[in-house]
């Protein structure tokens, strides 16, 4: 019996290795995806290859030395709306992400140390608020306050609250069942300090997984509302809007819907991967499998 223990372990080994592996590439392929994309908004901050405003390029000009991934039907540089694309949409990430954080973990511990009736009622109304697509509550939200990029950080923030205050509920009433919260109480630690202590450490892991998806999310969003002219308004260029912008002259000028297209597609794969790579560290269960 133990010949046969040994040869499965030995067997086994090399699997766990190629799985530790895989999650290692996947973890650091994200990471390279999504830093391209962060590194090209930083360089925006600090250079830009023409103003976002300057209409001095030939019309639909094609990718060359002076405009390398030419201009659009106004004659604007495409490389600089990438580029300050890109700056939009982490920053709209960020902080719907900032947003839905802060607002979720509030409501979620609240409905976690509620009254049985204060519960029902959270969950019910954060049920009702996550039965709506992100999409549609952010449209309604800009409706109202008007198309800002502001208004489309708070629009997606309030709609992805409703998502981490769920999930954060959930977590914190599972660790508000462990032994260890009872000896806790019994030595004299308040509700605060068990918070502090326990609840918020041991829900980190899987909220941070969360919100990196929630991040993704987020960057879809905004594109889809300046796709439907609800998101930043001009000057500023957004991946959403040069798509709806150059959807017209697809067959002609190609470049002006693929690079957004591209850019968008890496950004959200690279912090979907980030979050398997996160995912598998988080949970234990994941990395026995």
């Amino acid at each position: 019996m133990s010949d046969i223990a040994t040869q499965d372990a030995a067997a086994a080994a090399p699997r766990k290795a190629r799985t530790r592996r895989g999650r290692r590439a996947v973890l650091v392929i994200g990471s390279v995806l999504a830093a391209s994309i962060v590194l090209l908004a930083l360089v925006s901050l600090f250079w830009l290859p023409y103003e976002q405003a300057d209409t001095s390029g030939t019309r639909l000009e094609s990718p060359n030395a002076t405009h390398w991934l030419g201009t659009d039907k106004l004659g604007r540089d495409l490389m600089t709306q990438l580029m300050v694309g890109a700056r939009i949409a982490l920053t709209v990430g960020a902080g719907s992400v900032a947003i839905a954080a802060v607002l979720g973990l509030v409501l979620g511990l609240v409905a976690a140390f509620a009254w049985p009736w204060l519960d029902d009622t959270l969950s019910a109304a954060l049920d009702v608020v996550i039965a709506f697509p992100v999409l549609l509550l952010a449209m309604l939200v800009v409706a109202v306050q008007g198309a800002s990029l502001w208004s489309a950080i708070l629009a997606i923030g309030l709609a992805q609250s409703a998502v981490v205050a769920r999930l954060v509920r959930i977590l914190a009433r599972r660790v508000l069942g462990e032994q260890y919260i009872t000896a806790s109480r019994t030595s004299g630690t308040r509700w605060p300090g068990v918070v502090g202590a326990h609840i918020l450490p041991n829900i980190a892991p899987m909220l941070g997984v969360n919100l990196a998806l929630q991040f993704g999310i987020a960057v879809l969003a905004e594109a889809s509302l300046s796709y439907l002219g609800l998101g930043a308004p001009p000057p500023n260029a957004s991946w959403g809007r040069m798509l709806q912008e150059a959807q017209g002259t697809v067959l002609t000028a190609p470049v002006g819907a693929i690079a957004p297209g591209i850019a968008l597609v890496v950004l959200v794969l690279g912090v979907n991967f980030i979050a398997d790579g996160l995912r598998d560290v988080a949970d234990p269960t994941r990395r026995r499998r």
